[in-house]
């Protein structure tokens, strides 16, 4: 860019700064995006799966999950807080992130940190009220905000990184709800693993439709402005790492299916189509993808989705004992085999 253009580019950029109109209550507030609530869907496995695999009393189990989803929230909207302030900057050259709250009005650095103060600590508070265990992952999970978004760590600017960092409050929400259910055990490591890397996956399919769109819209070298990650990616790195983690989601997955209720094998074939179903989507110019929050305006996906939930829920119910076999070693002899001529 010649000079003179830089120059009227940061006059321009320096007095939309100054006309910038300072935020309202209500602006602040927008910043926690109530909206994003949606994504604690990925809570509710937790709590089915530990009812199946626990049986719990469900005696006290109401409350616990009341305010244990209040903590989620409020937990997330703390991380949510610090990432639009710190991305202000980056996010003024996205095509639609222009848009936030933090780059369109004038916002006061006190406040902000003043109620992310207040949104971490009520989280904290309400999560110490369920035990010692639902405190430590909810530590976890407001650490896990920091890592991503705070220098010098910032995970979400090294390629590859900003994914698995980003897809470890997958398996922490799902422990969460594991602890609404029943406080006295964890979840499988397996089930952990495959709910990583599965988060994994959909954060990479993200990425992914993110790499394809901005690109065509208005070049990488922008798209690198927004997210320095991306200078470390190719369409085609994005498209083999949703592969590798579907592949590692699948093989975890399958661990835990064995071993703790084998009868989820048989909605195995619904959960691979989930995961078609997202990829396919991701595909898709401006998709879905890369507003997860808006996941359930495709009816394909929650079709797709309310299916393999179905068949889990139905299979966590069922008991196949004939499965039983799938887990012990089989081999066929030799002399069964059909015979030429025979």
């Amino acid at each position: 860019m010649p000079s003179s253009d830089m120059t009227s580019s940061q006059t321009t950029a320096g007095a939309t700064a100054l006309t910038r109109k300072t935020a309202r209550l209500r602006d602040y507030l927008s910043l926690a995006r109530f909206d994003h609530a949606t994504k604690h869907v990925f809570v509710i496995p937790g709590l089915i799966l530990a009812y199946a695999l626990r049986e719990p009393s469900l005696l006290d189990a109401p409350p616990r999950i009341v305010i244990g989803f209040v903590v989620a929230i409020a937990i997330a909207s703390a991380n949510y807080i610090i990432n639009e302030w710190l991305d202000r900057e980056f996010d003024a050259h996205h095509p639609s992130k222009h848009h936030r709250t933090a780059v369109s009005l004038q916002l006061s650095p006190v406040l902000v940190y003043a109620q992310y103060a207040v949104f971490a600590a009520f989280g904290l508070f309400l999560a110490s009220w369920l035990g010692t265990a639902f405190l430590t992952v909810s530590v976890i999970f407001l650490i896990s905000g920091l890592v991503y978004n705070v220098q010098p760590l910032r995970s979400k600017d090294r390629p590859f990184m900003d994914v698995i960092s980003e897809s470890v409050n997958n398996p922490i929400r799902l422990t969460l709800g594991w602890l609404m259910m029943d406080l006295s055990s964890m979840p499988p490591a397996s089930l952990l693993l495959a709910y990583w890397t599965g988060g994994a996956f959909l954060m990479g399919s993200k990425r992914l439709s993110e790499y394809r769109d901005i690109t065509a819209l208005v070049g990488l070298e922008t798209l690198t402005r927004y997210r320095k990650s991306f200078a470390g990616y190719t369409a085609e790195s994005l498209v083999v790492s949703c592969l590798v983690y579907a592949m590692l989601s699948s093989f975890f997955l399958g661990v835990f299916l064995i071993k703790y209720r084998v009868e989820y094998i048989l909605a195995f074939p619904f959960i691979a189509g989930l995961f078609g179903c997202y990829l396919w989507l991701s595909m898709l110019p401006d998709s879905i993808a890369q507003r997860p929050e808006r996941m359930f305006r495709s009816r394909r996906l929650m079709t797709t989705l309310a299916v393999t939930v179905g068949a889990l829920l139905a299979f966590s119910f069922i008991d196949l004992p004939s499965l039983a076999s799938l887990s012990n070693r089989s081999f066929t002899p030799v002399d069964m085999l059909p015979r030429h001529g025979k």
